[in-house]
């Protein structure tokens, strides 16, 4: 869960940078949504509770955790499967790249 999570960490604080471009050149944003597939991180992320076992990601817990709580970004689980980012990361067969290639409309 430790990479997942400090994963989570810096797509939140890629996010807020872009943010705070945009907000420079005066353009405002909303609430950023961040995608993960990992639910035990999108957990830790929404939930209030500090546990005990995520004690090494403690930092990173508290940073995600305060854009979450002052809805500058929102956490949303999507299945593995439906990760549009999987094409430039992973090998798939044709019909799965198809697929997603169709869905970012590349």
């Amino acid at each position: 869960m430790e990479a997942e999570y400090r994963g989570l960490a810096f797509a939140t604080c890629e996010a807020m940078w872009i943010k705070k471009l945009l907000a420079d050149l005066e353009v405002q944003v909303g609430t950023i949504p961040i995608y993960g597939d990992n639910m035990s991180s999108i957990y830790l992320a929404s939930n209030p509770m500090f546990h005990a076992g995520s004690k090494h990601i403690e930092v990173h817990y508290h940073y995600v955790r305060e854009k979450v709580l002052s809805k500058d970004v929102e956490i949303k689980f999507i299945r593995t499967n439906e990760q549009e980012a999987d094409m430039f990361t992973k090998f798939l067969d044709a019909s799965k790249l198809k697929a997603l290639k169709d869905v970012i409309n590349l």
